[in-house]
């Protein structure tokens, strides 16, 4: 199968209604691609269409808690590596302890789709951790909030977003 990429502005059908916002208000291009929403996850989205496992990225959303309070934050990492949440992510936010963030929370709070979650139109106190390798590559592929579409898009465009800090997150 290939994908066929349309600029994102063209097709907010196939956007969540934040992510649809976001892109509107970005300058930089953004495109949209619809898929099988059952080949959504990351490894069955690459094999199928295609798409190079270094040029997806992930967007993994962290609960870190101090203080008996909890605020979270999203990580863009690419397919071919991990977050180090409990290293790395948990001292940038300065958290006594970080986790994945449960799937309800997730998808109640960002009001996109569990598999779909993207740094594009999430809450605007959230923290965007962007790894130094999303940052730099020049065409990455990510998440539209829902599962039947995918982003494609610069990293540095991601690196530019609002509340967007760029770290050497994987390990």
């Amino acid at each position: 199968m290939t994908l066929h990429w349309v600029p994102a502005p063209d097709r907010l059908d196939l956007l969540a209604e934040p992510v649809a916002l976001a892109v509107r208000q970005m300058e930089e291009e953004v495109r949209v691609a619809e898929i099988d929403p059952d080949l959504a996850d990351t490894a069955a989205f690459c094999d199928k269409y295609g798409v190079a496992m270094d040029a997806s990225a992930n967007c993994v959303v962290v609960a870190a808690k101090r203080g008996g309070e909890v605020r979270y934050a999203a990580c863009m990492v690419l397919a071919t590596t991990r977050a180090d949440v409990n290293g790395v992510v948990r001292r940038h936010l300065e958290a006594r302890k970080t986790s994945f963030a449960p799937m309800d929370d997730a998808v109640s709070l960002t009001g996109m789709e569990y598999g779909g979650i993207t740094p594009l139109g999430l809450p605007d106190d959230w923290p965007i951790l962007v790894d130094s390798r999303v940052a730099a590559h020049p065409d990455v592929v990510i998440g539209s909030g829902v599962r039947r579409s995918k982003l494609a898009l610069s990293g540095a465009a991601l690196a530019g977003l609002k509340t967007a800090e760029v770290l050497d997150l994987a390990n």
